[in-house]
């Protein structure tokens, strides 16, 4: 970069000001900054639009091995299933039929267990039962347990306001 000093810059105004005289030297000056302003937006235009570029070049290049990996996963997705697929038919082959039908025992012990099951998941817990061993019989607040549980304290009845 170009190194400028005050004492440079001193003297450039001065020469401007020779040169060019003092009733011109502000539109120079005016003109001089917003030429100066022009070549910095220019500049700075470019070198986003090149960045830009080489992003868009490395997701170009990033999307071709996406793909690539992605194809070769599909193809050898499909050749194991293929493979496994020719086993699961060779070994469907070869099963015994299963036409054995099911009993009406089997069928009575199934229908029982069910109802057996669905009265327990769905069966409530009598109240003298909760109250013998120690069950919830209702739902207690937050704050209310807090004032059943918390310490008192015997030796001062006043509040602390």
């Amino acid at each position: 970069m170009i190194d400028l000093g005050l004492s440079k810059l001193a003297l450039i105004g001065v020469v401007a000001l020779i040169v060019i005289g003092p009733e011109k030297l502000p539109k120079v000056a005016r003109m001089a900054g917003t030429l100066y302003g022009r070549a910095q937006r220019y500049l700075h235009d470019i070198k986003t639009e090149v960045s830009r570029e080489i992003e868009l070049d490395e997701l170009r290049n990033l999307h071709k091995e996406v793909q690539e990996t992605a194809q070769s996963i599909k193809d050898n997705v499909e050749n194991s299933i293929a493979r496994n697929l020719d086993d699961v038919e060779a070994a469907w082959r070869d099963l015994p039929s299963c036409d054995a039908p099911a009993t009406v025992g089997d069928i009575e012990r199934k229908a029982k267990d069910f109802r057996r099951k669905k009265l327990v998941r769905n069966s409530a817990i009598p109240n003298w039962y909760k109250q013998r061993n120690g069950g919830k019989t209702h739902v207690v607040s937050g704050a209310a347990r807090v004032k059943k549980f918390r310490p008192r304290n015997t030796s001062s009845t006043s509040s602390f306001f």
